[in-house]
């Protein structure tokens, strides 16, 4: 079976090599390839790869990071089976700048692997539907191009949940009906509100990154958790749409392997085509002509 892995991140920050660690791997450019050959991953999604930092046209670039300067499109540095979303930095935006940020992320839109936005609420005291993102939430809309929304928990404790809940969404789907908003993570713990959310919202998806860490033992993490991934089995049925679900990993976060073999006892087999493959392309649509 191909494998699309619809949430993951390719770059270098402080603290992603001993993550990436703890999941028995490197956090190397070379590392992921490799996973991607044993495990059939043939195209993967990166988020946040590109961060508003400052001024395109009055200044430096929006800031570049990653592994191996893989998403510099200007010198074509850009591995094919990798396309990424541009990472928000809401806190840096004001309703005096909003238009202009929006004008700066139009290049990188444009770009054939640039395949949608990132936003951040809980790391940034931001909501989703606050109007300095309105000019960019126009932009995905006018380049048909999802935007993926952090929900649920965050990894420092810094983070306030207050706007990362996965309720959050809703108000900016209504405002923006033509715009897919991915909602990341599943909203976990909040699963239920995650899934009328998108059951509610015809332009609303999902995707199972992140409900992971390390390198489990895979039946046995199931068993251990067999109330947690009850709950998110019977949530997903209740939401009723397998079209509107992706596999994401979160990697570095998680040992890929144990993480699909968990995430394919959730996912009914006959789900497993759309959910591990041909819902990507279809939400992230500029997949298709990369692959």
């Amino acid at each position: 079976m191909k494998i699309i892995d619809a949430h993951m991140h390719y770059y270098n920050i402080e603290g992603f090599a001993q993550v990436a660690a703890n999941a028995g791997y490197e956090n190397t450019a070379a590392c992921w390839q490799k996973i991607c050959q044993e495990n059939n991953i043939v195209f993967s999604v990166a988020m946040g790869n590109t961060m508003y930092a400052s001024s395109r046209f009055g200044g430096v670039p929006p800031r570049l990071i990653d592994l191996a300067a893989p998403f510099d499109e200007e010198n074509y540095n850009q591995p094919q089976n990798i396309g990424y979303c541009l990472g928000v930095q809401s806190e840096l935006i004001t309703l005096a700048n909003a238009e202009q940020t929006a004008r700066e992320f139009e290049y990188y839109i444009s770009q054939p692997h640039c395949l949608g936005i990132k936003f951040y609420p809980g790391y940034q005291s931001v909501y989703v539907n606050d109007k300095r993102h309105w000019p960019l939430l126009e932009l995905a809309q006018a380049y048909h191009v999802p935007v993926a929304i952090h929900t649920g928990d965050t990894a420092r404790p810094t983070g306030l949940l207050k706007y990362s809940h996965p309720l959050t969404v809703d108000e900016a789907a209504v405002n923006f009906p033509e715009v897919t908003f991915v909602i990341a993570h599943c909203g976990c713990p909040w699963l239920v509100d995650a899934a009328e959310v998108a059951a509610k919202n015809a332009n609303v998806a999902i995707d199972l990154s992140g409900l992971l860490e390390g390198n489990p033992k895979p039946l046995q993490i199931y068993n251990q958790q067999a109330g947690f991934w009850r709950q998110l089995h019977t949530w997903l049925n209740y939401m009723g749409d397998y079209s509107k679900i992706m596999y994401g990993s979160d990697w570095p976060l998680v040992n890929i392997s144990s993480y699909i073999h968990v995430i394919s006892h959730v996912i009914p087999e006959k789900y497993y085509e759309d959910v591990f493959f041909n819902n990507a392309v279809r939400i992230y649509s500029k997949i298709s002509d990369l692959l």
